[in-house]
């Protein structure tokens, strides 16, 4: 069994809630997760002191590995020369030298891919062509039955409602090498609020048998949510065994100053169906 813990749009600056924050480093160690995941959007502009309080934050989370990925936030929006020059310094400082990397675990290989545009799209992002081919070489060696996660800021689907935002520019064109790579789950943020759903579902593609689970996070510690969760904060938590995906998405709530789950989802892995798969009980 793999546990995701998937947080993203922290938002340090002026957005960034404390109280929301320390709820979110109080559940984390109760869920046990195995890795986290911190989608992008760590600050709100990049300046060094938010990438500072950035940096603490994620040192307080349970000591495991923190696969991250750069959001458009997290590069200058009005330091102009700072943005066409050299717009990943702080976050290469603060939270990770490489903007494309892949993690190894047993039972599963992520790839973090920067979906960042600083130059041409900073709000809708975009991944060329190189970028997939270093998904491709990344998947190569891949153990057949290990769960591949593609973690990236931007949205390759729209959310239901089609509220905040276009999907990136050649989505399709990702998602078509990602169902080709046996891609089963895509990461991200960006939207502000959760959407957990299949690429079949707007997207149907060349491989209509299984899709790819999309999870996207809202803001997890931030006044920034939108639409359905317009000023509230979520994030995901996944387990992963040989046959069944489940998602649960927790929600904060004022009331119990914490986190709560909300909704559960539940995929079969490829190959599997819901009848072979062994009962989850909820």
């Amino acid at each position: 069994m793999l546990k995701i813990l998937h947080i993203s749009d922290i938002h340090f600056g002026p957005p960034y809630v404390p109280k929301v924050g320390q709820a979110l480093l109080r559940i984390a160690p109760a869920l046990e997760p195995h890795v986290i995941v911190a989608s992008g959007d760590f600050t709100q502009r990049a300046t060094r002191e938010q990438f500072q309080e950035a940096r603490a934050f994620l040192d307080q989370l349970p000591k495991l590995p923190v696969i991250v990925t750069p959001g458009n936030h997290d590069v200058p929006l009005y330091r102009f020369t700072e943005r066409w020059f050299n717009p990943y310094e702080l976050y290469q400082e603060y939270i990770h030298k490489d903007l494309d990397y892949v993690y190894r675990m047993d039972g599963a290989v992520f790839v973090s891919i920067n979906s960042t545009s600083p130059r041409r799209s900073i709000v809708n992002g975009r991944i060329h062509l190189e970028q997939l081919d270093f998904v491709a070489q990344a998947f190569r060696d891949a153990p057949e039955d290990a769960v591949r996660i593609i973690v990236s800021h931007h949205h390759f689907a729209p959310a239901p409602d089609y509220e905040g935002g276009n999907v990136m520019p050649k989505a399709k064109r990702a998602m078509n090498c990602f169902n080709d790579l046996g891609v089963e789950m895509i990461l991200g943020g960006h939207l502000h609020r959760a959407y957990i759903g299949n690429s079949l579902d707007i997207y149907p593609g060349k491989h209509r048998e299984r899709g790819v689970i999309i999870v996207q996070c809202g803001t997890s510690t931030s006044r920034r949510g939108r639409a359905r969760e317009r000023e509230k904060n979520s994030f995901n938590m996944i387990w992963i065994d040989e046959k069944m995906v489940r998602i649960t998405h927790y929600m904060y709530f004022d009331e119990e100053d914490g986190f709560a789950p909300v909704s559960r989802h539940l995929f079969a892995r490829p190959g599997r169906r819901f009848v072979e798969a062994t009962p989850i009980h909820l």
